[in-house]
């Protein structure tokens, strides 16, 4: 079967920028303590319910997979890109990372405690989420857990260059209402809403307001 095209840019840009990449997100959790807590909260809920596997998807670097095995979870990480899956290998060795797409995940149906898109189905072309979602609803166990991140606007952002190196790389933005209405549709309950406003960081101000959802399968 033929890949879709957007896959395709999609691991090649991130394959040509991996280690730039890394460099520029190391220290990005730090200074967002509101998308730490929804980590945390996320990462408590899975533990109450008596914990289990979690998958980050879309891990790049590792570096998000690394704070939800510190907050005691059983994380584990996947990304379509060899170069982000190495560089996060290189740096969590104690962890697991595996090359793979988020629309088709290597999982048993009901694997998973927890699932974590953090900033990943940003590059999902629209008519895409829908499987996607299905899918997370799939690989989730009833009761599982489920936190995204996204960038909140209503048009798209196609980049060309980054850190001086060629790229084909598509954010889509979306509002958070749309988000969850998707999920409600794949029999995913949003519990939890945090939409901020664009704040600086390392020297520069986001482009875009940023949300994160937080979700359940029903059981």
């Amino acid at each position: 079967m033929t890949e879709p095209d957007f896959l395709t840019a999609t691991r090649t840009s991130y394959d040509t920028m991996a280690a730039d990449y890394k460099e520029f997100v190391r220290n990005e959790l730090a200074a967002r303590p509101l998308e730490r807590a929804m980590l945390a909260a996320f990462a408590e809920l899975v533990l109450a319910d008596g914990g289990g596997p979690v998958l980050e998807v879309g891990c790049g670097p590792g570096r998000i997979t690394r704070h939800l095995h510190d907050l005691g979870l059983e994380a584990a990480g996947l990304d379509l890109s060899p170069g982000m899956v190495a560089q996060a290998r290189r740096d969590h060795p104690d962890l697991r990372f595996t090359e793979g797409s988020m629309l088709e995940l290597d999982l048993p149906d009901g694997a998973l405690a927890g699932l974590v898109a953090w900033y990943s189905v940003i590059h999902l072309p629209d008519d895409r989420l829908p499987a996607a979602f299905a899918e997370f609803h799939r690989v989730l166990a009833p009761g599982g857990h489920l936190l995204l991140a996204f960038q909140v606007g209503d048009e798209p952002k196609h980049f060309t260059d980054a850190w001086g190196r060629p790229v084909s790389l598509t954010f889509h933005r979306r509002r958070p209402e749309q988000v969850a209405r998707l999920l409600d549709a794949a029999g995913l309950d949003v519990r939890a809403r945090l939409c901020r406003e664009p704040q600086e960081w390392d020297g520069r101000t986001e482009a875009t307001p940023q949300a994160c959802l937080l979700a359940r399968r029903r059981q």
